[in-house]
């Protein structure tokens, strides 16, 4: 008689799927799909995709790609920048200007560039006009009724400048009348700034000079981030870290803007050297949360400033700077 033969283990049961979820085991979806990288659009690479091949883009595209998807998003709330530095001539007008361009051309409308200057600011000159020659001072009357209930968007025509070729618009200061005769109160920028902040969804403010202004540091009140704008000029490139000391020294809420503070170096001289740029950047990196260089672009020496008229390096350049800023919303 054969030996007895042991019994074959009862199979165990998988567990159910309540089991699955109470230990943390999650199904798989047949929705979820690993995103496909796009194949490079630019360069070499991007002409073999175009006659056939599919070549995925290299690191300097994959960058800039990173840079349009921060300045694309659409944070909750609007935001308010204060482009700053205590010298004239250091680049706060076109800082202002081709950043407005481009978080308009990559996020879409809702961009204002606002000319915050008691003393002939210049932002009016560097943007092509509306069909009207009106200023805040026009604007500053009608804030009420705008911050009523029958106030819209479209109202604001009346006010500001918009730009049609890259889709931002622009809130101008009166240069031709003496300072004392546009003077503003720190209530007048809070009524203007409620009103830019009512319609619009980021707000970019061009300032003036005088750090000690009542108005200049209503702005700083205001602003969710600082831009400081600095040429490699030395002075120019002192003004800006002072200002950035000086915050740190005015208050708490002044001391964090400043830490998370962008500055943006221009190369404004053509015959600064790349060391020239470089020290410049790296005197701001311990003041600073980011540190942008632009080349030099003669397009952005005089006249109207277009962010589609400058080369393609220095398009990058403001499109890396204003990638910096959106990360710090």
């Amino acid at each position: 008689m054969s030996p007895a033969q042991p019994l074959a283990p009862s199979p165990v049961a998988p567990p159910s799927r309540r089991e699955q979820r109470e230990q943390g085991i999650e199904r798989r979806s047949f929705l979820q799909e690993e995103r496909r990288e796009e194949p490079a659009r630019r360069g070499g690479r991007g002409f073999l995709n175009k006659v056939g091949f599919s070549i995925g883009p290299n690191a300097r595209e994959r960058a800039m790609r990173d840079d349009e998807h921060e300045v694309s998003r659409h944070w909750p709330g609007p935001r308010t920048v204060a482009v700053v530095n205590g010298k004239g001539g250091a680049g706060k007008t076109p800082a202002t200007v081709l950043l407005s361009a481009v978080f308009a051309q990559y996020g879409g409308a809702g961009v204002l560039a606002w000319d915050n200057n008691q003393t002939r600011g210049t932002l009016g000159w560097r943007t092509e006009a509306g069909a009207h020659d009106r200023t805040l001072l026009e604007l500053l009357p009608q804030t009420q009724r705008l911050l009523g209930a029958q106030g819209q968007s479209a109202d604001l025509a009346h006010f500001v400048h918009h730009q049609p070729q890259e889709k931002y618009d622009v809130l101008r200061s009166k240069p031709i009348r003496l300072a004392h005769e546009n003077r503003l109160s720190p209530s007048d920028v809070d009524s203007i700034h409620a009103v830019a902040a009512k319609f619009y969804r980021l707000i970019i403010i061009d300032s003036g000079n005088d750090e000690s202004d009542p108005m200049w540091l209503r702005m700083i009140d205001l602003a969710d981030q600082i831009v400081v704008a600095t040429t490699t000029r030395d002075d120019h490139a002192e003004a800006g870290a002072l200002l950035l000391e000086a915050l740190e020294d005015r208050d708490e809420r002044s001391a964090r803007l400043a830490r998370d503070s962008v500055v943006v170096v221009s190369q404004a001289d053509p015959k600064a050297s790349s060391a020239d740029v470089a020290e410049v950047v790296a005197g701001y990196q311990p003041l600073a949360r980011e540190v942008v260089s632009i080349p030099f672009d003669r397009e952005m020496v005089d006249g109207h400033l277009r962010l589609r008229g400058l080369a393609a390096p220095t398009q990058q350049a403001w499109l890396s700077a204003a990638a910096a800023v959106a990360r710090g919303f």
